[in-house]
């Protein structure tokens, strides 16, 4: 029996340190553009007829089929084996699935630019510096590459494009979530100020959805000067630490969890000027961990999120249950709702009465 659990216990701890081998193989797909190559042409193909797509003009066939063969256990992509019998030597052929169709580059939803971003050099260097993070405190970023990851960004274009990519991309499929699901909480609503809402696209989807709206888009000087027009949306530069623009609500996605508890009170008590006292709100989009272990699908992914704060932001955390209600009070929001949505985050409403 010792030796049994001694076993699996290896057999874990393999699993582990080669998972990066996960990511690595998801990467080539991406960049190679697999499921855009079986995307386009409608139906499963062999390996020789994607390879006959690729951008190379003589690419190792052996290399892409321990690759997809991977991808295939890991269920990303799905392989129909060939008939046999008929004295004809066919070749297996590989079909997308569910997961796969969110690697289409040009889906409506795609995760293509996050595969991308989270598997770059550079925002892989810092997760080496976790252990002098505990050793020695300090931000994982700043010890890779000696600034923050926006300071690293502002000088490194093809870096910030990537990361840009990225934000837009998971930004539609949160909004189609929150959309989906909270439509009705912005029914009462005729202004919402977005704080931190990058170039607008997340307000935006908002006032598509509900048109009386009048939408502010709060951000950074140099991010809203190169904010595209959006109707119904009016683009303020400014630092939310100082002042945030008046509106009935304030809406927040994927912003506090860049920040320390202290800075994030900070906020959230710019957030409580900016509204009325009665009836106002705060709108909140960021993942709740959840205390005890759970069957959450979702939970591996909001641990995974929380650790990849310690890499890519200066103090920032994913937050239980238990820790927004703390931050929130103490934020001068004593009351709040937290709705589940069908993605990674959680919807978070808090109110000041």
């Amino acid at each position: 029996m010792e030796e049994e659990r001694l076993m699996q216990g290896q057999v874990e701890i393999f699993r582990q340190l080669f998972a990066f081998a996960d990511s690595m193989a998801l990467k080539c797909a991406v960049e190679l553009g697999i499921a855009d190559i079986i995307h386009r042409n409608g139906r499963p193909m062999t390996l020789h007829q994607i390879a006959a797509e690729l951008p190379a003009t003589s690419p190792d066939i052996g290399c892409l089929f321990r690759i997809m063969r991977l991808l295939v256990r890991k269920h990303v992509f799905v392989q129909h084996d060939p008939p046999t019998g008929d004295g004809i030597n066919h070749q297996p052929e590989f079909g997308l699935t569910p997961a796969s169709r969110w690697l289409v580059k040009d889906g409506e939803l795609s995760l293509a630019p996050m595969v991308l971003m989270q598997n770059h050099p550079s925002a892989l260097a810092p997760w080496h510096c976790f252990s002098k993070c505990v050793q020695q405190g300090g931000i994982a970023f700043e010890k890779a590459h000696g600034v923050d990851i926006w300071g690293y960004g502002a000088v490194n274009p093809e870096f910030n494009q990537l990361f840009n990519s990225a934000m837009a991309c998971t930004n539609k499929i949160i909004m189609k979530a929150v959309i989906a699901k909270y439509e009705h909480g912005f029914n009462r609503l005729s202004s919402l100020v977005d704080v931190g809402g990058g170039t607008g696209a997340a307000i935006a989807e908002i006032v598509k959805a509900c048109p009386y709206l009048k939408g502010i888009n709060l951000d950074l000087p140099h991010v809203v000067a190169t904010a595209p027009e959006y109707q119904g949306i009016t683009h303020v530069g400014g630092d939310m630490f100082v002042e945030i623009p008046k509106a009935d609500a304030v809406f927040m996605k994927w912003v506090l969890h860049d920040w320390s508890d202290e800075l994030c009170i900070k906020i959230l008590k710019q957030c409580k000027k900016a509204i009325p006292q009665d009836d106002g709100k705060v709108i909140i989009v960021d993942a709740v961990l959840q205390s005890n272990v759970t069957e959450d699908a979702w939970e591996d992914t909001k641990m995974a999120f929380d650790v990849t704060m310690i890499a890519h932001t200066s103090g920032g955390k994913e937050r239980t249950e238990v820790e927004w209600k703390k931050l929130l009070k103490d934020g001068g929001f004593n009351r709040c709702n937290i709705i589940a949505l069908p993605t990674v985050s959680s919807l978070i409403e808090a109110f000041p009465n």
